[in-house]
This record gives structure tokens, C-alpha cells and sequence, in this order.
């Protein structure tokens, strides 16, 4: 069972550090989407500097990598705790990806990924809510934030573990340390402050406005 869960935890990381938005630049626009935009290797940048069409395959690429590393997990028939830490992995592999010098986006998508193959009807109630807030809003940052919030209180709601609760808590942390920069900028400066919880993300139901 230990060469199991090894392989659960490593898989996991593998596929978590599969670049799809710094694929989608090369591929897209010839451009590496760590040099353009906000320099985030995830959804939102994707968004904004190469197109709706790609960067809602990124979304759907990153959320395919937290489910995959779940289920494969699960098929090796590890504990639950491997799972979970098989789960970490994947989002550690996306926001410090071993193929492009450990750099990486948020892991917001790829947490998605995870609670959908471990919570499926919890996940998919906290994504309806991500979608309300980012379609209220246009802010991609709030509506994930809030999708994560409400997920431990529907999770308790529905009668789930404690485990898995905690584990809902933890893991959509590991985004918080990405944006921690922007939120210590916002602490000293009320501008960055404003943008950080106002500023318009460019969502596909928006048409882009020219530059």
C-alpha cells in the first residue's frame, strides 16, 4: 500500500502541474502567458489575453486534473487520507508546476476538480453560487471566494464527515497563498484595496473591450 500511495500522491502531482493556460498561450498567440496580463498561469489571464474559447478549455482542463487526481487515487485503493493528500498535490502541482520553474496560477479550477469527484452534488451547488456571484459581480476572485465559502456549510448541510469539511476549509487555502501578495498590497494601499475587491474580470458573457 506505501508504493500505492506514492504513486497516487506523485500521479497526482503530475498531472496538477500540466500548464494548460502556458500551453494554451504557446499555442494560441505564440506568447507565455506568465509575460502578459496579470502573469497568472490560469483561467482569468487565459480570459483576458487570448480569448474566451481558450480560456474556458483551460477552466475545463484544470478542473479535469483535480478530478483525475482524485479517482486515480481512489482506484489505487489508498486511504481516504492519501486521497486528500493525493488532492493537495494536484493543486500544489498546478500553482508550482515542476515544467515551467515552479511557477503556476491560483488552483482555484483545479480545487473545483477535486471536491467535484469527492462532494459532486455539494461541488456543483457551490459552482451555481460561483457563477451567480461572478455574473452579479464580474469578479472572478469574489465568486470563487464565495463558492469556496459556502462549500463547507452545504457540505454540513448534506450531513458530511467531519473530515471532509475540514478538508474543504484547508485545501481552498492553498489559493489564498497565490493572491497573498495582492492582499498585503491591499492591506497598505487603499487603491489596491478598492481593486482587489471592485475591479471587473473579463468574463465570456462580456465582449472584450478593445485596448
Amino acid at each position: 500500500m506505501i508504493i500505492e500511495s506514492i504513486l497516487a500522491i506523485v500521479i497526482a502531482y503530475i498531472l496538477g502541474a500540466v500548464p494548460f493556460a502556458y500551453i494554451a498561450g504557446h499555442l494560441k498567440k505564440g506568447v507565455d502567458i506568465r509575460e502578459v496580463g496579470g502573469g497568472n498561469v490560469g483561467t482569468t489571464n487565459v480570459l483576458r489575453e487570448i480569448g474566451t474559447g481558450a480560456g474556458l478549455l483551460v477552466f475545463a482542463g484544470d478542473v479535469v486534473k483535480g478530478v483525475f487526481a482524485i479517482l486515480i487515487a481512489q482506484w489505487l485503493g489508498v486511504s481516504f487520507i492519501i486521497v486528500f493528500i493525493a488532492g493537495l498535490a494536484a493543486v500544489i502541482g498546478h500553482n508550482w508546476s515542476i515544467f515551467i520553474r515552479f511557477s503556476g496560477g491560483k488552483g482555484g479550477a483545479t480545487v473545483i476538480g477535486v471536491f467535484l469527484a469527492l462532494v459532486p452534488v455539494c461541488m456543483a451547488i457551490a459552482f451555481a453560487v460561483m457563477l451567480l456571484v461572478a455574473f452579479l459581480t464580474s469578479n472572478l476572485r469574489l465568486s470563487m471566494m464565495a463558492g469556496f465559502i459556502a462549500l463547507p456549510f452545504l457540505l454540513w448541510g448534506f450531513g458530511e464527515a467531519g473530515n471532509i469539511i475540514a478538508y474543504s476549509v484547508a485545501l481552498p487555502l492553498l489559493t489564498g497563498l497565490r493572491i497573498l501578495p495582492s492582499i498585503i498590497k491591499g492591506a497598505k494601499d487603499p487603491l489596491a484595496r478598492k481593486n482587489f475587491i471592485v475591479d471587473k474580470d473579463y468574463t465570456p458573457w462580456q465582449k472584450k473591450k478593445k485596448k
